[in-house]
C-alpha cells in the first residue's frame, strides 16, 4: 500500500469516477454506461487504472463512448439538480466505498460487484442529486443495499 489507501481502492475509485463522468457527458443512467462497456473492458480499465488515471479523463471518456457505442440519452441529473451538485469524483468515491464494503464483507470480486451495484435499485437513488442519499455514511448505504430499501 502506498498513500492513504490500497492501490486497488484507488483504482476502483477511478473506474467509478470515469463511469460517472461518462454518464454525465452522455446523459445516461450509470448502469447504461456500465453495461455498454461490459465486464471485460471494465476489468481492463481497473487493472490499468493507474495508467488511465494519468491520462485526460475527457479523452478516455470520448474513446469509450465511441468504441462502445454509448449514445446520448435524456437523463440529466446535473441539470435537474436544485442544489449543489457533487463532482464526478465525489460520486466515484460514494460508489467505491459501497463496492469495497460489499467486497470485504461478502468476499466478492470488485468488477462483478461494481456491475451488480450499478444495476441495483440503490444506484438510481444515488443518482438523484435532489436527495441527500449520496451524502450518507458508507455504513448506511451498505445496510440499505443489503436490506433492499432506504433505511
Amino acid at each position: 500500500m502506498t498513500g492513504r489507501e490500497k492501490k486497488e481502492y484507488n483504482d476502483l475509485f477511478f473506474v467509478c469516477s470515469l463511469i460517472e463522468y461518462i454518464g454525465r457527458k452522455t446523459k445516461n443512467h450509470r448502469n447504461v454506461v456500465v453495461n455498454a462497456i461490459g465486464k471485460d473492458k471494465l476489468e481492463h480499465i481497473y487493472e490499468l487504472a493507474d495508467v488511465y488515471h494519468s491520462d485526460n479523463i475527457e479523452r478516455i471518456s470520448d474513446e469509450l463512448t465511441t468504441n462502445y457505442h454509448i449514445n446520448m440519452g435524456v437523463f440529466d441529473n446535473v441539470a435537474d439538480g436544485k442544489y449543489s451538485i457533487p463532482t464526478y469524483w465525489d460520486i466515484g468515491k460514494v460508489y467505491k466505498r459501497l463496492i469495497v464494503d460489499i467486497c470485504d464483507k461478502q468476499d466478492k470480486k470488485p468488477i462483478e460487484t461494481l456491475i451488480e451495484v450499478y444495476n441495483s435499485w440503490l444506484s438510481r437513488k444515488i443518482e438523484d442529486f435532489n436527495s441527500s442519499l449520496y451524502y450518507e455514511s458508507p455504513e448506511y448505504l451498505y445496510e440499505s443495499y443489503i436490506k433492499g430499501e432506504v433505511l
